[in-house]
């Protein structure tokens, strides 16, 4: 049997993408659908932003709680401002962030639902990918009877968690402006590292294309691990550095950042 044939074949396997939804996501399913015609996507529901805001006020506070809050509601108005750098990012990887009617999509109430275990029982993937989702609770990775793999927008473990791009460039920390391929565990962005992604922003790139960017990097690299899962040859390692949880930043911290640093 051929390379290419080889490769064909494990391909073939069951793949579940899981996420929340969103733009980037699809970046992630165009890309995977032609490579993985097995691809099924199973789709939660999004946090409701009272529910995360209770969750955050609870660990951090309510006045750090309402100006992360405010920093998301600014950011999402502030997508139409930046449609351009967006768009360029994509066509620059050759990508598309268009609704995908040829795969297959399972919704659910959440990934952590009994409705998501019996999508899962019912598939039986080979592999799994997440991206842009809720933390995958003990009893749905045990119900995963294979490796799970998750793209995040920041180097682990010094930025794990949100906005890990922006915070690197934040604390002026450049060389570790990325993404990284991980396998999933039951903490937060703690699980072995697989591959390491660090391309370059530009001048024009903000809180707002920074996951953008770092997404459309990484696609290759998510390709890589889904073949690595597939034939069994998965290099987990523990990458070094003191490991440091983000979120959101504030309001204030983030018009701080754009003001004294340039770093939007």
């Amino acid at each position: 049997m051929s390379h290419h044939a080889e490769t064909a074949s494990h391909r073939n396997a069951a793949v579940i993408l899981m996420t929340a939804g969103g733009a980037n996501p699809r970046l992630v399913i165009n890309a995977l659908a032609p490579m993985f015609p097995n691809l099924t996507v199973i789709e939660e529901r999004p946090e409701a932003k009272s529910v995360l805001l209770r969750r955050r006020a609870k660990k951090l506070g309510w006045i750090v709680a309402f100006g992360q809050l405010a920093t998301m509601v600014v950011s999402r108005l502030g997508k139409n401002a930046v449609r351009r750098r967006s768009e360029a990012i994509i066509a620059a990887h050759g990508l598309s962030d268009a609704d995908n009617p040829k795969v297959s999509v399972i919704h659910v109430p959440s990934l952590n639902d009994p409705a998501c275990h019996d999508a899962v029982a019912r598939l039986q993937p080979k592999a799994v990918v997440t991206v842009s989702c809720r933390l995958l609770s003990r009893q749905t990775l045990a119900a995963i009877p294979c490796p799970v793999i998750n793209l995040h927008a920041g180097i682990n473990p010094a930025y794990r968690g949100q906005m890990g791009g922006y915070w690197a460039l934040a604390n002026g920390d450049r060389q570790n402006f990325g993404a990284t391929v991980h396998l999933v565990d039951a903490g937060v962005d703690t699980g072995g590292s697989l591959y390491e992604i660090r391309p370059s922003p530009e001048k024009s790139d903000t809180m707002m294309t920074y996951p953008l960017l770092l997404t459309a990097a990484a696609i290759p690299s998510v390709v890589q691990a889904l073949d690595d899962a597939l034939t069994g040859t998965l290099k987990p390692y523990q990458a070094g550095g003191t490991s440091k949880m983000h979120y959101n930043p504030s309001l204030w911290t983030w018009l701080w950042n754009g003001v004294a640093k340039g770093v939007w």
